[in-house]
């Protein structure tokens, strides 16, 4: 049986291309997360696009280190990192090997499993909230490091966490690009994150807030993915 056009899964060539190319394409895409809970899945409603060394905000921007390893291997795998000692993110890593970019989760609904979301996202007061950040979306589809350097693009689906299908794009005229949530400094302006027009999945955007450290003194550039 040939499964219809939106549960195919996506090639590894569909995220060997250029970061900039790959990010508003993946809007309305289905993210399949395998855990020993049962299914869940996710359509993706909002991105934010990295660009490696060219990019400030980026955690490869200063080269390869044990955290942003996977970055800089081939497209199509998982990137998970902690942030603030409290919460895991999400990023799809993409174009060719060698040129860590990568795409940071950043919302989606929950369209399976959302049983499963709500036990993980306790404080969540309504189904359009399960997701809506990439801390959020992380915590509701049970993603922590344990996950980091997944295959995405598996021969074998039954044995791997993720898939991502074609799912449902949306009309290209519903697409919506800014600036990046909390990315200060020099990246601050690049206008790289997409998300769908009027989905209520999508999270508010707040602009780049210098953390400070116990001296007062406040840091230069937030790096998200």
């Amino acid at each position: 049986m040939i499964p219809p056009p939106e549960s195919t899964p996506l090639p590894r060539s569909f995220f060997d291309r250029p970061v900039l190319e790959v990010a508003p394409d993946l809007l309305g895409r289905t993210l399949v997360r395998r855990t020993d809970d049962g299914p869940m899945a996710l359509r993706l409603t909002e991105v934010e696009a990295y660009a490696g060394p060219l990019d400030p905000g980026s955690h490869a921007y200063r080269g390869r280190t044990d955290r942003n390893a996977v970055m800089f291997g081939p497209p199509g795998h998982a990137y998970v990192y902690f942030t603030y000692g409290m919460w895991h993110c999400m990023n799809i890593v993409c174009g060719p090997e060698g040129n860590p970019s990568g795409i940071l989760l950043r919302g989606g609904d929950v369209i399976e499993g959302a049983d499963l979301a709500r036990e993980r996202r306790v404080t969540s007061r309504r189904p359009h909230d399960l997701a809506q950040g990439p801390a959020r979306l992380a915590t509701a589809l049970d993603i922590d490091r344990a996950l980091n350097g997944a295959d995405l693009c598996p021969d074998d689906p039954a044995g791997s966490p993720f898939r991502v299908l074609a799912g449902t794009p949306p009309d290209p005229a519903a697409v919506r690009t800014g600036p990046r949530t909390g990315v200060g400094g020099d990246g601050a302006a690049h206008p790289w994150r997409f998300w769908i027009d009027g989905d209520p999945t999508v999270s508010p955007y707040r602009a780049h807030a210098p953390r400070r450290r116990a001296t007062g003194r406040a840091k230069g550039v937030e790096r998200n993915a």
